[in-house]
């Protein structure tokens, strides 16, 4: 039985975009709404464009229950064809994966997103036509292989305005000025030069046109290998010692081409070993850090744990939570990754010693390295503009293949690797340690995540700088001919408005340290370590399993032990490493200095906000990070009021940020997943057999049968 809402009355149209065209739609669909466990839904409208697959009802066509967070481009019933994951057809209550030419039409549709968020429409009402059109459409639309200029970003470039404000505060990286802007602010110019060598792409297709080389290094050595074996700059240290990458030399090759290779290697090594430069220290990423195919792996296995269909799926999984994210190994892949930064960290910092990271191409784990030891190691980085100008200079133009990591056009599912969104899985991992450090929100990066999938915008949609710059020219779909101009995904004004801007912005951050007030900085230090320690329950929960806020201390207790244990023997750090781990640790933060991320045990942590943020079961009513942050703007705002009322009149030039953030007023009725999931939506629990809420339950049971939730060490390597 379906319990539905009054069928619509008026007809309602999809709001497009300019250059989008209806393809197919199909009425009365009804949308489930999985949270409680029913079969409650909505009835309206399913449609397909060259954009986005959108399902409309009469809540569409209203403003009232508008949200204060509210993407301008991609609704809440919105799904981009880039963001759709996989298909699947019900028939006869069994699911069917869709690819393809369909014989049989399903009576269920259930779409599942690369955000996360799962759909299921229910077509057992709609006209046989309808169904055959709305869901052979949407398949082949967004799960067939298709051309690059196929893509909306095209037809959006050639349709739009040009009104947007630009490039913004973000250093794109596309001229010369730039890379030598870089050099001064970081000092590297004395030893590094801004080379103009691959201009026309003369050197190679995969490089940008502008990079920067070690001085002694000639132009025909550059040339020689089409830029193969080079090392290129990245960064320079406050000592003078710099993060390099180099993309290197095929492993299959005759014995005199291997030996010419090696030569050409020594040579380039001999000349940046010598003064003014530093030692160098050479790390291959490719054996000292997972393949992308075991990131693809870890990931795919990951993601499946919040791709949840229904509440009793939810608690069915929770019981076995510990064991089934131990599997995935993506936390483990996250620790390798920091783990790694931290001891190129340490290179850099305590050795003064040059770090050249190689890899085959240089553009996928060398770009998360590197980023990643800028972040920690350069308070710029983590600035808002200062880290878009680094994913600009690491990714965007450092020729990370956007388009086949995320598999954009369906060409080859061997490409697809999550290697950005590795980053900022590591990113969040600081950010949730050390919040004053960042000018920026985990918020921040969920929607910067979010936009990966949203082909409006030019940045996360190339593979290379020569990719995009040869796709630019042409003539678009009008009559007019001319460059197309594509939109950056930096001018944030396209998808939010002020209001919904004002939550990218930490307004905790520490902008500008103190040297004089060292007593209360170590103090706040000392807080925010206190913070990041599991906290004791005063009353027991009914719930078990990582989503009752991993407040359990028995549970920390085990998991630490366990997974200490499984540190400290099977992949013991150097003792250089663990000793300028240690000794950092025990000193004050200076949120503008050296961040080193805490690595051991259960410090690395699941991205809340992004995997959990559409489970109702997994959100905190009144709770959460957000609850510590309404009450601190709360008395942020008292106290810049007071500032007014002392002097008025510079009243109208104080506090815009806090009044910016209205909705954190009455913290008690926001979800702890805001602004994502807004309020807390009350979640039925379902009927489950006796002995699974026992496991649920039974505080005693977990302590005989540790293991079974527990066990951490099993399958590990």
């Amino acid at each position: 039985e379906i319990y539905i809402k009054e069928p619509i009355e008026k007809e309602v149209n999809p709001h497009l975009l300019p250059g989008e065209l209806l393809l197919c739609e199909a009425n009365t669909v009804y949308k489930y709404m999985q949270e409680d466990g029913s079969n409650r839904g909505t009835c309206g409208k399913l449609v397909c464009t060259n954009f986005k697959i959108a399902f409309l009802d009469d809540d569409s066509a209203s403003d009232d229950n508008e949200p204060q967070f509210k993407n301008k481009i991609v609704g809440e019933n919105d799904i981009t064809l880039q963001c759709v994951d996989q298909i699947y057809g019900v028939y006869d209550e069994k699911k069917k994966l869709l690819t393809g030419q369909l014989r049989k039409y399903p009576e269920k549709l259930i779409i599942y997103c690369k955000d996360l968020r799962v759909f299921h429409f229910c077509l057992r009402y709609t006209k046989e036509e309808e169904v055959k059109r709305i869901v052979s459409g949407i398949v082949h639309h967004s799960q067939t292989p298709k051309l690059l200029k196929r893509l909306f970003l095209f037809s959006y470039a050639s349709a739009a305005p040009n009104n947007t404000d630009g490039r913004n505060q973000t250093v794109m990286f596309d001229t010369l000025e730039d890379w030598r802007g870089e050099l001064e602010r970081t000092k590297g110019n004395v030893k590094y030069k801004a080379v103009t060598t691959n201009e026309g792409y003369r050197v190679s297709e995969k490089l940008p046109l502008y990079f920067v080389v070690p001085i002694c290094v000639s132009e025909e050595s550059i040339l020689k290998y089409e830029g193969r074996g080079i090392p290129i700059w990245c960064w320079s240290c406050h000592n003078g010692a710099a993060l390099l990458k180099m993309s290197a030399f095929p492993k299959e090759q005759d014995d005199s081409t291997s030996q010419m290779q090696k030569v050409f290697l020594d040579g380039i090594y001999k000349t940046i070993s010598k003064p003014p430069y530093e030692l160098l220290k050479t790390d291959d990423l490719s054996s000292s850090l997972p393949s992308l195919q075991d990131i693809q792996t870890a990931y795919t296995r990951f993601k499946q744990l919040f791709l949840i269909d229904n509440s009793t799926e939810f608690w069915a999984t929770d019981v076995k939570w510990f064991s089934l994210l131990e599997s995935t190994n993506w936390l483990e892949i996250t620790r390798r990754v920091l783990k790694k930064a931290i001891e190129v960290a340490e290179c850099l910092e305590r050795q003064h010693t040059n770090v050249l990271l190689i890899e085959e191409s240089a553009t996928d784990l060398c770009c998360v390295i590197s980023s990643l030891v800028q972040v920690m190691m350069d308070s710029y980085s983590r600035t808002k503009s200062g880290f878009q100008s680094l994913i600009q200079k690491e990714w965007v133009i450092g020729g990370h293949g956007f388009l086949d990591r995320c598999n954009h056009l369906h060409k080859s599912d061997k490409e697809e690797a999550p290697v950005f969104l590795l980053l900022l899985n590591c990113v969040w991992q600081l950010v949730q340690q050390y919040p004053p450090a960042f000018e920026f929100t985990e918020t921040y990066l969920t929607v910067l995540s979010d936009s990966l999938y949203v082909p409006i915008f030019s940045t996360f949609f190339f593979n290379s700088q020569h990719q995009r710059d040869t796709n630019t020219s042409g003539e678009s779909l009008k009559t007019q001919s001319g460059p197309f101009r594509f939109l950056t995904v930096w001018d944030w004004s396209v998808q939010f408005d002020p209001k919904a801007q004002a939550f990218l912005n930490n307004p905790l951050y520490a902008e500008k340290p103190k040297p004089d007030k060292s007593q209360r900085k170590t103090a706040r230090f000392k807080h925010q370590r206190q913070l990041s320690l599991p906290l004791t329950q005063t009353k027991s929960s009914t719930k078990r399993g990582f989503f009752r806020e991993e407040t359990d201390h028995l549970i920390k207790n085990i998991l630490g032990k366990r997974i200490g244990k499984f540190i400290n023997s099977s992949d013991e750090p150097p003792n250089s490493f663990r000793e300028f781990y240690d000794s950092w640790h025990s000193k004050p933060v200076d949120y503008h200095g050296l961040l080193l991320p805490r690595i051991d045990g259960p410090e690395i942590k699941v991205w809340a906000q992004r995997y959990l943020r559409w489970i109702p079961e997994a959100q905190l009513h009144g709770g959460g990070t957000i609850a510590t942050a309404a009450k601190i703007l709360d008395l942020m705002e008292e106290v810049q009021s007071l500032q007014v009322k002392m002097d008025e009149e510079h009243s109208q030039a104080i506090s815009r940020d806090v009044h910016s953030v209205p909705m954190l007023r009455n913290s008690a009725r926001l979800s702890s997943l805001f602004p994502f999931a807004l309020l807390q939506r009350q979640s039925i629990k379902p009927a489950l057999p006796t002995s699974t809420w026992k496991d649920l339950e039974d505080e005693d049971d977990l302590v005989k049968r540790d293991d079974e939730f527990l066990d951490l060490s099993a399958g590990m390597p």
